[in-house]
């Protein structure tokens, strides 16, 4: 956070529009590492009915206000300077937290940190006001973990085999190319017919309720076939403006913010499928190389948009054609919807299809007694 907002300031006094790019480069990398560690923390530190909620209601639902006020802000203040620095200041509010936001119990217990770890999953059941168990880890657990050899993982660990590979090869993949849609989308609403600060505020506004449809369908269904689902809603709604004649274009419009509405559910829901794929050691890892893949997905994001000038409905026949695929590759990746998140590589599960098979006795027993207890805050 210090270095976003800090480098944000120093923006402020460019000279020009190479130091403006380079600082404006490391508060885009300051940026997306605070969006992923908070993701990340809430994850591994809240109970399982309340990380759905805080990842899409909570994180993305609030990314989309900041979105919309974005063009406000941008059309009452003209003036660059005075716009960045309006959009700033709110991050000197987030200093406090480091003092209120706990480490994770998870991450604790992975490092071998039992005490700190007991410490906050007792702290968390004081502010829920409920008991907590005399003992929280039990001495012959505590000898088990400590008698196994500490993972040290690095980024080829995602790739040790060809089950953990093919996921993250497909994760990357599905990152990627949701986040073409999802950007070249946003990008390309200046092209669209009227005002573009009106249209900037609806293609934030049609947010909210893609993350509440995201919100809701993540409580009751597997997630790869929403996920699939929403993104063939997004692609054919894309796909369907070329049959729209050029004078009804607040048709087009609205075919585009539906085929927005579908993309950018998928992409709130990628944060929860992808972390609850991939083992405690190496989630933040995971879910950091694939959102530095739906940043190369933002950087072409815009050749997509130019397509336009050689034909207005080049971009969302390439950008629909793209997201309906991706849908498909997403038919083939295991099932995570009601399963104890994993704690090792060994864990993982294998790609099985479209069928996710017959879970086995030992693995069911382990999703309903897990050893390690963590307390919702």
């Amino acid at each position: 956070m210090a270095v976003q907002t800090g480098f944000s300031f120093v923006q402020l006094f460019s000279i020009n529009w190479e130091m403006f790019t380079v600082l404006f480069v490391i508060v885009g990398m300051g940026q997306i590492s605070n969006y992923v560690v908070a993701f990340i923390l809430g994850t591994e530190i809240l109970g399982k009915s309340v990380r759905i909620i805080y990842s899409t209601l909570g994180v993305c639902t609030f990314f989309a206000i900041g979105y919309m006020v974005l063009p406000l802000f941008a059309y009452f203040i003209r003036d660059w300077r005075m716009l960045l620095l309006a959009l700033t200041t709110p991050g000197v509010l987030c200093v406090p937290l480091w003092w209120f936001i706990p480490e994770s119990p998870r991450w604790l217990i992975s490092q071998r940190r039992f005490r700190e770890a007991e410490a906050i999953i007792r702290k968390a059941a004081k502010m829920n006001k409920i008991s907590a168990p005399a003992v929280i880890f039990e001495p012959m657990e505590l000898q088990e973990l400590n008698s196994m050899k500490q993972q040290k993982v690095f980024i080829l660990d995602l790739f040790r085999t060809w089950n953990i590979a093919t996921i993250t090869i497909m994760s990357l993949l599905l990152w990627m190319l949701t986040s073409v849609g999802y950007f070249g989308l946003s990008l390309d609403v200046p092209n669209l017919h009227g005002d573009p600060y009106l249209n900037c505020f609806l293609s934030a506004l049609v947010e909210i309720p893609a993350y509440i449809i995201a919100w809701l369908l993540l409580r009751t269904f597997p997630r790869r076939y929403i996920i699939a689902g929403v993104l063939f809603l997004g692609g054919g709604m894309l796909l369907l403006i070329q049959l729209v004649p050029a004078e009804y274009y607040f048709l087009s419009v609205g075919l585009v913010m539906f085929g927005k509405f579908g993309v950018t559910s998928a992409f709130s829901m990628l944060y929860v499928f992808t972390a609850e794929l991939f083992p405690t050691p190496v989630r933040n890892m995971a879910v950091g190389i694939t959102s530095m893949a739906s940043r190369v997905g933002s950087i072409i994001a815009p050749y997509f948009v130019y397509l336009g000038a050689y034909d207005r409905l080049l971009p969302y026949i390439v950008m629909g054609s793209l997201t309906v695929l991706i849908g498909i590759v997403t038919l083939f990746f295991p099932e995570s919807f009601g399963v104890t998140l994993p704690e090792t590589l060994e864990q993982m599960q294998k790609v099985k299809g479209f069928r996710c098979g017959k879970k086995s006795r030992t693995s069911m027993d382990r999703e309903e007694n897990p050893k390690v207890l963590i307390t919702a805050f």
